[in-house]
């Protein structure tokens, strides 16, 4: 294990999707938040279906580009890869590992923050950027199996999707460990307004069941592992639960890990650059009735 974190530890810093020096490999990219940053283009990868994210696809339901997003998110904690990417004060203070065992470690992915396609066929660096133009870190965010429940049922209140819940419907989760169902039959009872931008917190939980956890069932009482993004840490959209469950749990922090570099490293490493027929559709991990 230890080698296989010192490999990946070094494909990372030999700047597998960001370089500090220009080269002739290289090609620019200026993200959502005005930083140009320079991208490999040598990495090259094929997917044999379309991995949607453009048009609000992940706004609206599970998408295949949702499934392989969180996929790469979660396979980056159970592998132990992340264990690379603490914070010089966390490995201080001895969290320098996932604490739960694997079953009990999941990915969420807000649908707003899948923001294009990938079109069939070869694709590189420069696409996956398209589809997240924002420099996210993978977070951790330790959780009760109740505060999970609560965070769906509140990142799910956009739901169902129409033009005037469009921008709410930014905080819905694609998920890779866990099947879950949103009820949209029954009306999100809204608590305290939260943010600035239509979001509320959830004053009952009635839409939203998690029918189960990596294969095992759902429990209110344990703890769960969240990876997610810096963004929902700090209780981005409607992320209420995620920036209150981070402060009660001293484990959960922000790693030093850049999410494209991850998806990238998920791609190469465990897909041999193919995205399988695995991923030609949405693989059923979340109803909306």
């Amino acid at each position: 294990m230890k080698m296989f974190q010192k490999a990946i530890a070094m494909i990372l810093a030999l700047g597998l999707l960001c370089s500090l020096t220009a080269t002739a490999s290289a090609v620019t990219f200026t993200d959502a938040h005005g930083n140009t940053i320079e991208l490999d283009d040598t990495l090259e990868a094929y997917t044999g279906a379309v991995l949607y994210g453009a048009d609000d696809a992940a706004r609206k339901g599970e998408t295949n580009l949702g499934d392989l997003w969180t996929d790469a998110m979660r396979w980056f904690a159970a592998s132990g890869a992340i264990n690379e990417y603490f914070e010089e004060d966390d490995v201080t203070a001895g969290n320098t590992s996932i604490a739960v065992d694997a079953d009990h470690i999941v990915a969420l992915w807000n649908g707003g923050n899948l923001r294009a396609d990938v079109a069939e066929g070869k694709f590189g660096a420069e696409q996956l950027a398209e589809v997240l133009p924002y420099p996210n870190k993978v977070a951790v965010v330790y959780m009760t199996g109740a505060q999970l429940l609560e965070a769906l049922e509140a990142a799910s209140q956009g739901l169902p999707y129409t033009e005037d819940t469009a921008a709410v419907c930014a905080s819905f989760m694609q998920v890779s460990g866990l099947k879950y169902t949103v009820d949209t039959a029954k009306e999100f009872d809204k608590g305290e307004a939260y943010g600035e931008k239509g979001w509320f917190k959830a004053a009952s939980l009635s839409r939203v069941t998690i029918e189960e956890v990596n294969g095992q069932p759902f429990d209110a009482e344990a703890t769960y592992a969240v990876i997610t993004s810096n963004a929902n840490f700090n209780g981005m959209d409607s992320s209420y639960i995620f920036a209150a469950a981070a402060e009660a749990n001293e484990k959960s922090t922000i790693t030093t890990a850049v999410v494209r570099d991850v998806v990238w490293l998920y791609i190469a490493g465990e897909l041999d650059n193919q995205i399988s027929e695995a991923y030609a559709k949405a693989q059923g991990r979340i109803t909306v009735k």
